[in-house]
C-alpha cells in the first residue's frame, strides 16, 4: 500500500504511534476526520482517518481519536465524536434519466439527493434515458451530459436489448460496471425485453468479460390468471381483481410467481457462461429466494439485492390511489417484509440469497405518476385523459435516492440491524457488485476518501421541500425517521452538510475505467 501514499504524507505511516507536529499551514495539503465510533473492517471503533486532497485517498488511519494538536498547524480537521463514520454509501441502482428525459431527474438533482444520504458513489442504470445505455455512441451522448453536473461520484451500467449483444464487449471496454437487461416490458419504447434468445446471446458476449449481467426478474409464467399492467384492458377471465385505485388489485396483477418463473428462467440459462458474475435486481417476493440459495450453494455465481422500499412499506398499507407506492415487482405484505429481513440478517452470509440493499431510485413527472392532489400537496396535473390514482397506468416507480440510510435504520431498529450491517450491505457488497471493492466502500488505507457522518438519534421527518431529487413524489414524506447524515464527503472534500446543504461546486467524478475486477 505504499506506493499509495504521496510524498507529501510520508511522514504519516500506518500504523504509527503519533503523527509529526510540524511544518506550515496544512503544508502535507492533508485532511482529517476523527470519531470514537468508526466502521472499519467490520467493527466500531475509534479512529483518525487522513486523507490526502492531492490524490483524493485515505493515506492513513490510527486506531485512536487523536486531536488538532497531533498535526501541523492549519490542518482540517474534524472530531465527530460520538457520530458514526461510515464509508460513503455505494447505491448501486439509481435512474437518473439524463440525457432525454432530465424532467424526470438528472445528474444534478439526482446527485445532490445522494450526497444528502451519505451516498457518495451511484451506478447510473441504462434506462430512461434517451437514448439508453445501449451502444458506445449512446453512452458518449451520457457521458456528454453529466460533465459538470456530478455531486458525488457516478458509475453506469450498459443496457441488454435485443439485437445489441455486439456492442456488448466494447462498453465494458468504454468502462460500463454492467449491464441490466428486462425479461417483462420495462415500460419504455426504447428498452424492450429481451427473449431466452437474447440472453443467451449476451451470456456468449460476456463470458470472458470483467462484469456482471443483471436482470429485471419478472415473467408471465405459461398459465397465468394475470397480465401484468395490461390486466386493466384484458377480457375475462384475465380481468382485473378489483377496482384498478386500490393497492392489492395492483399487487394481485404481478404475484410472487412473475419472480419465481424469471428467477429460475436465469439459473437454467446459468451454465452457458458458468463464470460470469450474475445479478438479480430488486427482489421482493420471499418466494425467490429458496431458488437463489440453492443456486449459490450449487456454486452458481448468482447475487441479489432488495430495495428500501421492500423493507420499510407494506402492502397493507397503502391508501387507495397512493401511487407513490407504485413500483415493479409491488411491495407485498408483511409478513413477507418480515422474510426479507431474516434473510439479510442471516448469518450464513456465504448462501444469502441477497447480498445487497438499493434504492432502484425510478422518479417521473406527475402528471405520469397520476397522484391524487390527497397525496402530492399541489394541484392535480394534467393526465391526458388518465385517471388519477390508477395502479396500472401509473409510472412504476418509487423515489428515495438519499433516504436509504434513515429508512433502513429506522426500519432495521424493530429487526435488530446493527450499523456494520448497514455498511456490508449498502457499502462493501454494492461496491463488490460494480467491481468497486478495495476503492469504494470501505475505510482502508488506499481507498477513496469517500465518508458518511451518521448521528445515529436524531430523529426528524420527512418534508416534500426537504427532498433534493427534482420531483418531490415519495412515499415516505410525512414518516419520522431516526438517524440523520450531517455531512458527506467525497475524495476528502465535504460536499455537503445538514445546516449548510450542498457545498462548493459539483466535484464528482466519473468512473470510466475499465473494470478489472
Amino acid at each position: 500500500m505504499a506506493r499509495n501514499i504521496p510524498p507529501q504524507a510520508a511522514a504519516y505511516p500506518t500504523p504509527a504511534p503519533s503523527p509529526p507536529n510540524h511544518g506550515s499551514t496544512n503544508s502535507l495539503n492533508i485532511t482529517v476526520l476523527a470519531s470514537s465510533r468508526t466502521v472499519i473492517s467490520g467493527a466500531i471503533k475509534p479512529a483518525t482517518i487522513v486523507i490526502s486532497l492531492s490524490t483524493g485517498k485515505i493515506v492513513s488511519i490510527f486506531d485512536t481519536v487523536l486531536t488538532t494538536a497531533d498535526f501541523p498547524q492549519g490542518t482540517p480537521y474534524k472530531d465527530h465524536s460520538p457520530n458514526f463514520i461510515l464509508p460513503g454509501l455505494v447505491d448501486a441502482h439509481v435512474h437518473l434519466n439524463e440525457p432525454g428525459r432530465t424532467e424526470w431527474e438528472g445528474f444534478w438533482t439526482g446527485t445532490r439527493a445522494a450526497a444528502f444520504g451519505g451516498v457518495t458513489t451511484v451506478i447510473d442504470m441504462p434506462l430512461n434515458a434517451i437514448p439508453p445505455t445501449t451502444t458506445v455512441a449512446n453512452f458518449k451522448e451520457k457521458i456528454e451530459a453529466a460533465q459538470g453536473k456530478c455531486w458525488v461520484d457516478v458509475g453506469f451500467y450498459g443496457g441488454v436489448i435485443p439485437g445489441n449483444s455486439g456492442h456488448l464487449k466494447d462498453l465494458v471496454k468504454a468502462g460500463v460496471r454492467g449491464f441490466k437487461g428486462f425479461l417483462i416490458d420495462s415500460g419504455v419504447d426504447e428498452f424492450p425485453a429481451v427473449s431466452s434468445v437474447d440472453v443467451t446471446k449476451a451470456m456468449e458476449a460476456l463470458k470472458n468479460s470483467k462484469t456482471t449481467l443483471m436482470f429485471h426478474a419478472e415473467m408471465l409464467p405459461p398459465i397465468t390468471s394475470s397480465v401484468g399492467d395490461s390486466v386493466q384492458t384484458s377480457q375475462p377471465p384475465l380481468h382485473p381483481s378489483g377496482p384498478l385505485a386500490v393497492y392489492s388489485t395492483f399487487e394481485n396483477s404481478r404475484p410472487p410467481s412473475f419472480e419465481t418463473y424469471a428467477i429460475a428462467e436465469i439459473l437454467a440459462l446459468s451454465t452457458i457462461a458458468p463464470n460470469l458474475p450474475l445479478h438479480i435486481v430488486h427482489v421482493s417476493a420471499t418466494e425467490a429466494l429458496p431458488l437463489l440459495r440453492s443456486a449459490r450453494a450449487s456454486g452458481i455465481k448468482v447475487t441479489a439485492e432488495t430495495c428500501f422500499h421492500y423493507l420499510a412499506l407494506a402492502a397493507e398499507d397503502v391508501a387507495d390511489g397512493d401511487t407513490r407506492h407504485k413500483c415493479c415487482p409491488p411491495i407485498r405484505g408483511k409478513s413477507n417484509r418480515d422474510g426479507l429481513w431474516a434473510e439479510i440478517l442471516n448469518a450464513d452470509e456465504s448462501f444469502n440469497a441477497i447480498q445487497t440493499i438499493v434504492s432502484d431510485h425510478s422518479p417521473c413527472t406527475p402528471d405520469i405518476k397520476l397522484l391524487p392532489p390527497e397525496f402530492a400537496c399541489a394541484e392535480a396535473p394534467a393526465t391526458k385523459g388518465k385517471k388519477l390514482g390508477n395502479f396500472f397506468e401509473a409510472w412504476g416507480g418509487v423515489s428515495s435516492v438519499g433516504l436509504g440510510l434513515p429508512i433502513l435504520w429506522t426500519e432495521g431498529a424493530k429487526h435488530g440491524l446493527k450499523i456494520e450491517d448497514v455498511v456490508r450491505l449498502c457499502c462493501v457488497n454494492t461496491a463488490k457488485q460494480v467491481g468497486l471493492q478495495g476503492r469504494k466502500g470501505e475505510i482502508r488505507v488506499g481507498a477513496d476518501g469517500d465518508i458518511c457522518v451518521f448521528d445515529p438519534e436524531a430523529e426528524w421527518v420527512v418534508e416534500r421541500l426537504a427532498l433534493l431529487f427534482r420531483n418531490k413524489m415519495s412515499p415516505y414524506e410525512g414518516k419520522k425517521l431516526t438517524g440523520m447524515v450531517k455531512e458527506t464527503w467525497v475524495g476528502g472534500r465535504q460536499v455537503f452538510g445538514r445546516d449548510e446543504g450542498c457545498l462548493g461546486k459539483p466535484a464528482g467524478t466519473l468512473i470510466l475505467d475499465e473494470r478489472t475486477i
